[in-house]
């Protein structure tokens, strides 16, 4: 199946369809269903490294029951099992959502990229609130999809991008948002990760071994050989049917702070720097440069630049220069300003301003965003810190309070991340970008907005 066809078949049945949700028919919103709730029964689909991570995070929460457990490496669900002895165990998520939809009053899926949007999209056809790890989707039709049917259905969402909720980022996005560097007009943000590939694409098949189900990992993806080692389980990241590269796993945690303080939406330029394409692995090195339109917090032009790979940022860029000599963080963000420069590390630690080549004090301003939106005291602990985004999730499907990286906003961050991958396709070519018919002006690069649906 086509995936615009996917699409356009996914909006009918979330207009016209009554389906089975959290006991309830599939018409009901979040809302409505929480008012009838007093714990959450989960479902986890793909359970294995970030996966188990996602599964123990969100059964942290008191008052999570987890129901149902998913993933097609039996040795995975073997693990999580005797850590959820009494949850149902599964190897295809159409089995256990159709099997558990009575059952089960919320999704979270932490899958590979390339099954993220089926996945959500059917526990989301059946009226279930969705936890869906980053980037949100492989594709950026899905991307709009995902967001259109959580609108019709007015279902709770997250996109499981946890530094959002930590404090750091808050205080920056609320310190940028004051004006403590004047309006912005151009963010430099890099990770030295390498989730590229510049060899060969592999040859020939391995067997399959016996705790796998190749045909559900491929899932809606092209049939391809197996070879061990290259896909499962650690190395889709790298590759350009399955992952999303560096840009889509670090890039969508270091641009979500720029892009939530400066209220972006997605760009209309995109141009990529990089080696030639393969159409295997991502490169290992990009240079991306996004434009946008401008906001409340931005100069007219503003970019917004992204490094990653071995060594990045590469250059000698003077807007890249710390005071002193002293050497950028490993991984981070600078907002440069009208009035000065905001460095954000990546990440715990404090955000420093910098004027004319020094730092200067803001602990001033600190303190007083602080005591305006009544910040609590810094907890520097990924352990503690990091389940509070899962928390806020569960807690907002059963009614109490909001959840802060819904899919509406999720939809468009991870569009603008995609449309970087879909540059690298076509390195040093300038790439626009028509929001409003989310299309190319390059007719070539609309290929790449989606891809064939498999049967499996």
């Amino acid at each position: 199946m086509k995936r615009r066809t996917f699409i356009k078949a996914s909006a009918a049945l979330a207009a016209a369809a009554t389906l089975p949700g959290c006991g309830s028919p599939a018409a009901e919103t979040t809302a409505a269903v929480a008012q009838k709730l007093t714990n959450l029964r989960t479902a986890h689909i793909g359970i294995g490294n970030m996966g188990l991570e996602d599964l123990k995070a969100v059964a942290s929460h008191g008052k999570v029951i987890v129901t149902a457990l998913c993933d097609v490496d039996s040795n995975y669900l073997e693990a999580a099992s005797k850590l959820f002895p009494e949850a149902k165990t599964f190897k295809d998520y159409r089995v256990m959502l159709t099997e558990m939809a009575d059952e089960v009053d919320a999704v979270i899926v932490s899958t590979p990229d390339h099954t993220h949007a089926p996945a959500s999209m059917k526990a989301m056809e059946m009226g279930k609130p969705v936890y869906c790890q980053k980037p949100l989707t492989h594709h950026v039709s899905e991307a709009r999809a995902m967001r259109k049917l959580a609108e019709e259905k007015g279902l709770t969402t997250q996109m499981g991008i946890q530094v959002h909720s930590f404090y750091d980022y808050k205080l920056a996005t609320l310190l940028i948002q004051s004006g403590i560097v004047g309006k912005v007009k151009r963010v430099h943000a890099w990770s030295p990760k390498n989730w590229g590939y510049d060899g060969e694409a592999p040859t020939g098949t391995d067997p399959v071994p016996d705790t796998l189900d190749w045909n559900l990992w491929l899932g809606t993806s092209a049939e391809r050989p197996y070879k061990a080692e290259v896909y499962h389980p650690g190395n889709w990241r790298k590759l350009v049917d399955y992952g999303c590269g560096t840009l889509g796993d670090m890039g969508v945690h270091i641009f979500d702070t720029p892009y939530n303080a400066l209220a972006l939406d997605v760009p209309e330029t995109i141009t990529t720097n990089c080696r030639p394409p393969n159409d295997f692995g991502f490169p290992e090195n990009n240079v991306v440069t996004y434009t946008f339109p401008a906001t409340e917090y931005t100069t007219d032009g503003f970019q917004w630049i992204w490094y990653d790979g071995p060594g990045a940022p590469a250059g000698d860029n003077e807007e890249l220069m710390l005071p002193e000599g002293e050497t950028l963080p490993e991984q981070g963000a600078l907002f440069i300003g009208t009035e000065g420069t905001l460095l954000l590390p990546h990440f715990m630690e404090l955000p420093r301003k910098m004027v004319d080549g020094k730092y200067v004090d803001i602990s001033a301003e600190i303190a007083a965003v602080e005591k305006e939106h009544n910040m609590p005291e810094p907890v520097r602990d990924y352990a503690s810190e990091s389940p509070k985004h899962y928390h806020q999730f569960v807690d907002a499907c059963l009614g109490e309070g909001e959840v802060t990286a819904p899919f509406s906003y999720a939809a468009r961050l991870t569009e603008t991340i995609l449309l970087g991958t879909i540059a690298g396709r076509f390195p040093g070519e300038t790439l626009h970008w028509d929001n409003a018919t989310a299309r190319f002006r390059e007719e070539k690069a609309n290929a790449l907005l989606d891809a064939p649906y498999r049967k499996f």
